[in-house]
C-alpha cells in the first residue's frame, strides 16, 4: 500500500466454490472445431495443409507470416474443410480453420521430445518456440520471447493466483498435473538462468499451497509463495510488487523477474516430454446464470454454445456472456465464439441494468487503481474530447482490470471510458 497512491488493490468475493470441488469434465465437439487464425493483432498466416486433407491431433496447421513466430496445431483428428469467418472473442469476425472431427482423436508427435537437462538454455527456448507455447493466463504472448535475453533476471514468478472471481481452471489443472508443473518450473528455471522460482498461490487456497509444497523437491530452488487474496494480484506488476517488493517501468525483467502462468509451465513440460503443443484447454464455465458450473477440458476451437449446453445451459432468458472472467473478460453478444489457447473462462451472469448515477468525486477509482492512474480524470478528458489530457493522465498505462468500475459507488463503467481514451490515443498515433 502507498500513502500517496492508496490501496491499489481490493478483495473481491471469489465465488470459486461454484466449481472448486466439481469434477473436471472432458468434452469433445459434436462435429467441428474452428481454429482462430489470429494472434494478438496479427491475422497473416501461412496455411500448411490443403483443403480436404486428413489431420491428426498435433498436426501443424499454420504459422504466422511475419512478426512473432507463432505456429498453430490441430486440436482434433479429422478433415480440414477450409477457412470460414465467424465471431471471435476479440469482438470482431475473424478467419477460422474448420476441421470436421472423425471421432477417433488420433494423435501424432508434433516434434521430437527432448530432455531439457541435455540441452543448452538457448536450445530449450527453441523448443518452446517451435511448440507455439503462449501465455495461457489470458494474454497469449509467445513465451519464447520472454527468454530471449535474460541478463539481470534472477527470479521467475509462476502465476497460479487466479485473482478473478469464478475462475478455477489453473486450480484444477495444477491438482491434475502437478508433476508437470514442477518439471515446467525446472525448465523455465534453466531458460531464465535463475536460482529461484516462486509458485505464487492465493492464501485463500491452503489446500493447493500444501499440495504443491509437498511436490517441490528439496533444494531445487522452487518454492511456493502464498500471496494475499486481493485483486488484481494476478497482474504481473502487482505480483512483482508483492513478492519482490520492486517496481519497474515497462517489463518485469527490469525488476529482475520473468512472470509466467502455471498452465503455461505445464504446457512447457508436455512439449518436452511428449512432443506435443497446446491442443486442449481447461476452461471454467461459471456464473449465476449457468445451471451446472464446472471446469471443463476441451479442444482448442470448440464452440462456446456446445460447452455451455454440456454444463446444463442457461438459467435465465437474458444473460451476459463473458469470454474470460467478469473483471477483464469481454462481453460477447452470442455464444458462437470459440475457445482459443489463451482463454481460461466463460462467465455467464444474469443481465443487470446499469443504473449509473453522476460521479460522486469520491476518488475511490484513483485510490484502488493498480497502475496508479486517476481514472476519473481520464473519464473527464474523454467527455471533454481532450486528447492531450488523456495522454497526460497516462490512459495507455491502463490494463483494463475493471477494478475502477467494480469499486465505483455511482455504478459508472469507468473502465469503458478509459478504453475509449486508449482507442482515441491509438487512432491518433496511427494518423
Amino acid at each position: 500500500m502507498s500513502l500517496f497512491l492508496g490501496a491499489m488493490r481490493h478483495h473481491i468475493p471469489g465465488r470459486k466454490e461454484l466449481t472448486e470441488h466439481v469434477e473436471v469434465k472432458k468434452l469433445l465437439p459434436a462435429k467441428e472445431v474452428y481454429i482462430p487464425l489470429i494472434h494478438g493483432n496479427n491475422t497473416a498466416f501461412d496455411i500448411l495443409v490443403e483443403e480436404g486433407s486428413e489431420v491428426k491431433v498435433g498436426t501443424k496447421l499454420a504459422q504466422t507470416k511475419a512478426g512473432l513466430h507463432v505456429p498453430i496445431y490441430s486440436s482434433v483428428s479429422g478433415t480440414y474443410k477450409g477457412v470460414a469467418k465467424r465471431m471471435h472473442n476479440s469482438l470482431r469476425p475473424q478467419q477460422h480453420m474448420v476441421i470436421e472431427l472423425d471421432g477417433k482423436q488420433e494423435a501424432i508427435q508434433s516434434f521430437e521430445p527432448k530432455n531439457f537437462e541435455e540441452l543448452t538454455r538457448e536450445e530449450c527456448v527453441a523448443v518452446i518456440k517451435e511448440a507455439g507455447i503462449v501465455g495461457l493466463g489470458g494474454a497469449g504472448f509467445p513465451t519464447h520471447v520472454k527468454y530471449g535475453k535474460v541478463d539481470g533476471v534472477d527470479t521467475i514468478l509462476i502465476n497460479a493466483v487466479e485473482c478473478e472471481p469464478y475462475i478455477t481452471a489453473d486450480y484444477k489443472m495444477i491438482f491434475d498435473n502437478c508433476e508437470d508443473l514442477i518439471l515446467g518450473c525446472r525448465i523455465m528455471k534453466k531458460m531464465g538462468d535463475v536460482a529461484t522460482v516462486y509458485i505464487c498461490i492465493k492464501e485463500s487456497h491452503p489446500d493447493l499451497i500444501e499440495f504443491v509444497k509437498q511436490k517441490c523437491p528439496a533444494g531445487s530452488g522452487i518454492e511456493v509463495r502464498p500471496v494475499p487474496d486481493v485483486y488484481p494480484m494476478g497482474w504481473e506488476r502487482v505480483l512483482v510488487r508483492e513478492v519482490l517488493k520492486k517496481e519497474y517501468g515497462m517489463l518485469p525483467s527490469e525488476a529482475g523477474a520473468i512472470v509466467g502462468n502455471a498452465s503455461t509451465a505445464i504446457a512447457i513440460a508436455r512439449a518436452f516430454t511428449k512432443g506435443m503443443p497446446i491442443t486442449e484447454k481447461y476452461i471454467t464455465i461459471s456464473g449465476e446464470a449457468i445451471k451446472n458450473p464446472a471446469t471443463v477440458c476441451v479442444p482448442v476451437g470448440m464452440v462456446a454454445s456446445e460447452i455451455i449446453a454440456a454444463c446444463g445451459g442457461y438459467t435465465e432468458d437474458s444473460v451476459r456472456i463473458i469470454a474470460g472472467g467478469p473483471m477483464m473478460g469481454r462481453t460477447i453478444v452470442n455464444d458462437q465464439f470459440v475457445v482459443d489457447r489463451a482463454m481460461n473462462a466463460i462467465t455467464v451472469l444474469k443481465h443487470q441494468p446499469d443504473n449509473a448515477i453522476a460521479c460522486l468525486r469520491c476518488g475511490r477509482c484513483s485510490d484502488h487503481c493498480p497502475s496508479g492512474l486517476q481514472p476519473v480524470r481520464i473519464t473527464a478528458a474523454v467527455k471533454a474530447g481532450n486528447v492531450e489530457e488523456m495522454e497526460k493522465r497516462g490512459a495507455m498505462s491502463c490494463i483494463e482490470c475493471g477494478l475502477c468500475t467494480y469499486i465505483c459507488p455511482s455504478k459508472i463503467d469507468v473502465t469503458e471510458n478509459v478504453r475509449k481514451a486508449k482507442r482515441t490515443l491509438m487512432l491518433k498515433k496511427k494518423k
